[in-house]
């Protein structure tokens, strides 16, 4: 945990129909100082959206060689690399050599961080998916945030709805490839 981090819990009611993932969760989240409620909100939107048997925050922002999520298997081998926010081409190159499944939550422009990526190496591009939410979501959502969060996250058809405390809020989950 990060020196100074302020430490967030969610309680999650996860309901992902796309996926036929359903489950509770408690989260403690470790708010390093420099990051934003909108990045925090990201990363927890990722938790959730990723939900596997053997996932786990990473030191994140503290830890600059791992990725903000992992997924290991019960060998605790690395299955999943899911980076928050805009990580260079490097970095998804090496998650990619690392992992079998790879992807990135943005609170950013997706498309102008695809393009920071071109005519760079990044092992298995075509396969690593970009996710960003509707403009303006993560941060109405964000303001909606307190030290202990109530939040229930519905996915279906590539569609999230959203509540958080007693407020609702909903996005389309868009998604392009990495190369």
């Amino acid at each position: 945990m990060a020196a100074g981090a302020t430490i967030h819990t969610f309680t999650v009611t996860l309901a992902d129909v796309d996926r036929g993932v359903y489950d509770d969760l408690s989260l403690r989240v470790a708010r390093h100082p420099s990051e934003t409620d909108v990045y925090m909100l990201t990363r927890v939107l990722a938790y959730g959206l990723e939900f596997a048997e053997g996932i786990a925050f990473t030191e994140g922002i503290s830890a600059g060689d791992e990725p903000a999520i992992v997924i290991r298997d019960a060998t605790g081998s690395l299955t999943g690399w899911i980076e928050v926010g805009a990580p260079d081409a490097a970095r998804l190159h090496e998650g990619s050599m690392k992992a079998g499944h790879v992807a990135v939550y943005t609170h950013r422009d997706p498309a102008k961080l695809v393009a920071s990526w071109q005519g760079k190496r990044i092992h298995r591009g075509a396969e690593i998916l970009v996710h960003s939410f509707d403009r303006g979501f993560l941060e109405a959502a964000s303001a909606q945030i307190e030290r202990r969060t109530t939040m229930s996250l519905s996915v279906t058809e590539r569609h999230v709805y959203l509540e958080l405390n007693g407020q609702t809020f909903s996005s389309d989950i868009h998604s392009i490839a990495a190369a």
